[in-house]
């Protein structure tokens, strides 16, 4: 007998169960905290056990309503991170996928989804405005952009044979992700060689500093690798002058990246916002954030499908494509940094497919309005204060008594105290950013169940926090 070998009968209970719990979680979710009532030593004592010897069969999935009990929900009141909510449709493909267990490296290894995932990047790239672009679903931003970046590096100083020039810089401005400095770290070209350039009053690069930096770098013999602009930075949605730094990145022979991870898919919607994202070489996108699908479904698009094959294609003699049909011979690894890839894009196929593209496009909206409802609830407000503008739909903003007058080292730590105190009280999930040096609480709506209802709630929760905590202050 197969040891691990189940019936199908005792299969289809165990999805059974794991369904009711879902679809349970679902109708309660209004209801339940935004983050549980749960200490890390409880986690520990709930979660930490020697590995079993033998198991339990059916009876092991008596601890899935712990696991849930113990999670953070994704709730319409979460608006903590840039993080999407878990779309449901998506989310039984997602079972699906798994059962299926295709190895996306190439057409022959899995012809369904190579082609699915194919056919997704495309549509991608069409909602967002790039026409003919093409890629791959990634784990996420950060792989995005890390990939982008070795594209930028072998196309401009090539390295894969000989090692990295080090006369290479890459441009970015301050409020670029982090993503940005450990993939330049990673990629041998050196964190001292990314050139972060100050912002403007709306938080986005100044050109004019771009251009001074660039060419005080031709002036000492280095040459302008990449320039990578931020289609909604994390901290406040800002979104770069796109065109003009396209122009400036074709003045110089950069490499022109975008990393839209947050804001790029709000083109769907909001397409004269983010003018010049065709002009890009990359782009970083995170399906996993407004498309609100189920981590994770990152995205990487790219114009020239060669220099994403000159960077990546290092391939043994086992796993060369034989194959002389051009559709049957396609292989993934030719173009991207991973072998082994799990079928990414059932999910967000079958979700599309499900819902239709007006039906994402009126989401974003939504949350984009949510947002500046927010923001608006925040200025005429006499004890909040609106910290920056809100291009997109984060919202930094902070708690400033009128009835006590307190030093900004006083304001920063009573924010901080507010926000930790709303968080533990779970009606509502807000995080943090830091605005001029300011301590300041962020609001960010990237979740289809959000309602108006929903960001009042973080009103009434800060002003409440506040008001309680002066006293500490």
């Amino acid at each position: 007998m197969n040891p691990l070998q189940r019936s199908p009968e005792e299969y289809r209970e165990a999805f059974l169960r794991v369904s009711e719990l879902a679809t349970s979680l679902l109708r309660e979710l209004n209801d339940r905290p935004c983050f549980p009532n749960i200490t890390g030593e409880e986690s520990q004592r709930l979660f930490v056990d020697p590995i079993p010897e033998q198991g339990s069969g059916l009876r092991a999935l008596d601890a899935l309503q712990t696991v849930i009990d113990a999670s953070r929900l994704p709730s319409p009141r979460f608006f903590g991170y840039v993080l999407g909510s878990g779309e449901p449709i998506a989310a039984a493909a997602d079972l699906l996928a798994s059962v299926l267990n295709q190895n996306v490296t190439a057409w022959r290894s899995g012809p369904a989804a190579a082609t699915i995932e194919q056919v997704v990047i495309d549509w991608l790239a069409q909602a967002a405005g790039c026409h003919g672009f093409v890629g791959s679903l990634t784990g996420g931003g950060s792989s995005a952009n890390l990939m982008a970046l070795a594209m930028a590096r072998e196309s401009r100083i090539p390295a894969n044979e000989s090692g990295v020039d080090s006369s290479g810089t890459v441009y970015a401005s301050e409020q670029v992700h982090m993503s940005i400095p450990k993939a330049m770290a990673v990629l041998g070209l050196g964190r001292k060689q990314l050139r972060l350039i100050p912002c403007d009053e709306q938080f986005r690069i100044r050109l004019d500093l771009l251009r001074e930096a660039i060419a005080n770098d031709l002036h000492a013999g280095r040459k302008p690798v990449a320039i990578i602009a931020t289609a909604g930075t994390v901290a406040t949605g800002s979104i770069d002058p796109l065109r003009d730094i396209a122009g400036i990145a074709k003045e110089y022979g950069a490499w022109f990246h975008i990393d839209g991870a947050f804001g790029g898919l709000a083109a769907i919607a909001r397409p004269e916002v983010f003018d010049g994202l065709g002009l890009a070489d990359s782009i970083a996108l995170d399906a996993h954030k407004w498309m609100y699908q189920p981590l994770d479904c990152g995205c990487l698009l790219y114009r020239h499908r060669d220099v994403a094959r000159k960077t990546f294609s290092f391939t043994g003699d086992y796993a060369k494509g034989l194959l002389d049909d051009p559709v049957e011979n396609f292989a993934f690894f030719e173009e991207t940094l991973e072998l082994s890839r799990r079928f990414r894009a059932l999910k967000l196929w079958l979700s599309i497919r499900y819902h239709g593209l007006a039906a994402f496009r009126s989401q974003i909206a939504n949350d984009l309005e949510l947002a500046a409802h927010l923001a608006q609830r925040i200025k005429t407000d006499n004890q909040l204060e609106l910290m920056a503008p809100v291009p997109l739909s984060a919202v930094c903003f902070r708690f400033v008594p009128r009835s006590r007058s307190l030093s900004e080292l006083q304001l920063d730590s009573l924010n901080l105290k507010i926000m930790n105190h709303v968080q533990r009280a779970g009606q509502v999930y807000i995080s943090n950013a830091t605005i001029h040096g300011r301590f300041s609480l962020r609001a960010c709506v990237v979740n289809h169940r959000s309602t108006t209802a929903d960001v009042e709630a973080v009103v009434g929760e800060v002003l409440k926090a506040g008001n309680a905590l002066l006293s500490e202050v």
